[in-house]
C-alpha cells in the first residue's frame, strides 16, 4: 500500500504490491496492519478482504461502526471511506486485491457489487473451508518470487471469497433485473438521477424496475438511487471538505442550491450543517 496524497484528513490509497509488482493479491496480518495504521481515514482503490481469528475490536465504514470479533470477515470496496477504530486485540488476515483479481464469474459479479456488506460472522458450518481456503492463499502469496504464479493467488482468491458467503450475495445476484440496474446506477449515478433514465436504458418498464429493486432491497428504485448519491455527497462533504456548490458539480446537479434542497430532503440536514457535525464527530479541525 503506498499513500498518493492527502485531501484534507483523507488518506489516499492505490494498490502497489511491495515486491511482486506484477501481483494482484496481496495479503497481511494485523501485526502488520497495526505497524501500517495511525488511526486516520483512508480510502483505497482496491478491496481489502480480512478473516478476523480472534479478539474484539471495531471498524468504521461510510460513518457506519462496525462490531469486529472471533470469525468474523470483513470486506472494504474501492472507494468506501473507513478506518481501523480499534484493532490493538485483532489477530488474523487481510487481503488485498484489485478488483479484476477473481477468476470466476460469479466472483468478479459479486467484487462488483456496490452494496457489500462490511462485516459479517462466519457460520460454523463454513469456517473450517473459510480456514482452509485462507491457508491456501497464505502459503501461496509466501512462495519466491521466482516460484510465483501469477494465476494461483488470483484463484486462491477467488475460492477463498466463495467460501466467505457475504450475506448480501444470493439475494443480490438471484435477480438479473435488479443487477443490470445496480451496475446501472454505479456507473450512471452522478449523471443520471431519474428512474427512467435506467428503465429506457435497460429496456423495462419503469414499474417493472421498480418492482425488482423493491423485491430485493425493500427500497423503491428511486430510493436506491437517492441512496446512493447521498452516500457519495456524505464522502465530498465531509472527508474531501468539497463544498455545496463543488458537490453539485461533480454529482449532476445544476447548482449549489438544487443540491442543498435534495440533501436536505434526504438527510434532514443543510450540507454546511452535516459537514459541520461530521467534522465534530470524526475530531477534524
Amino acid at each position: 500500500m503506498v499513500e498518493t496524497g492527502h485531501v484534507s484528513v483523507i488518506r489516499q490509497m492505490t494498490y502497489q504490491p511491495a515486491e511482486r509488482r506484477a501481483a494482484t493479491v496481496e495479503t497481511m496480518t494485523f501485526d502488520r496492519l497495526r505497524e501500517l495504521n495511525d488511526g486516520g481515514t483512508q480510502r483505497a482503490d482496491f478491496h481489502v478482504l480480512a478473516v478476523v481469528d480472534a479478539g474484539h475490536g471495531s471498524l468504521t465504514v461510510d460513518f457506519l461502526q462496525h462490531p469486529l470479533k472471533e470469525r468474523s470477515a470483513v470486506w472494504i470496496p474501492p472507494g468506501a471511506v473507513h478506518q481501523w477504530d480499534d484493532i490493538a486485540g485483532v489477530t488474523g488476515h487481510l487481503v488485498l486485491f484489485v478488483p479484476t483479481a477473481p477468476v470466476t464469474h460469479a466472483t468478479r459479479d459479486l467484487v462488483a457489487s456496490p452494496d457489500l456488506a462490511a462485516h459479517w460472522s462466519i457460520r460454523d458450518a463454513d469456517w473450517p473451508f473459510v480456514d482452509a481456503a485462507r491457508n491456501h492463499l497464505l502459503l501461496e502469496a509466501s512462495a519466491p518470487a521466482g516460484d510465483l504464479s501469477t494465476e494461483l493467488p488470483d484463484i486462491l482468491l477467488s475460492a477463498l471469497v466463495a467460501r466467505l458467503r457475504p450475506p448480501h450475495a444470493e439475494a443480490r445476484f438471484s435477480h438479473p433485473v435488479f443487477r443490470l440496474f445496480r451496475t446501472s446506477v454505479e456507473a450512471h449515478f452522478r449523471e443520471h438521477h431519474d428512474v427512467g433514465y435506467y428503465a429506457r436504458a435497460l429496456g423495462y418498464a419503469p414499474r417493472t424496475l421498480s418492482r425488482a429493486v423493491q423485491q430485493v432491497t425493500g427500497r423503491t428504485a428511486k430510493g436506491y438511487i437517492v441512496d446512493r448519491i447521498v452516500l457519495e455527497a456524505e464522502r465530498l462533504l465531509a472527508h474531501d471538505r468539497l463544498t455545496a456548490a463543488r458537490c453539485a458539480n461533480l454529482l449532476g446537479f445544476p447548482d449549489a442550491s438544487n443540491f442543498s434542497v435534495f440533501f436536505r430532503k434526504a438527510t434532514g440536514m443543510p450540507p454546511g450543517a452535516w459537514q459541520a457535525t461530521s467534522a465534530v464527530t470524526h475530531g477534524q479541525a
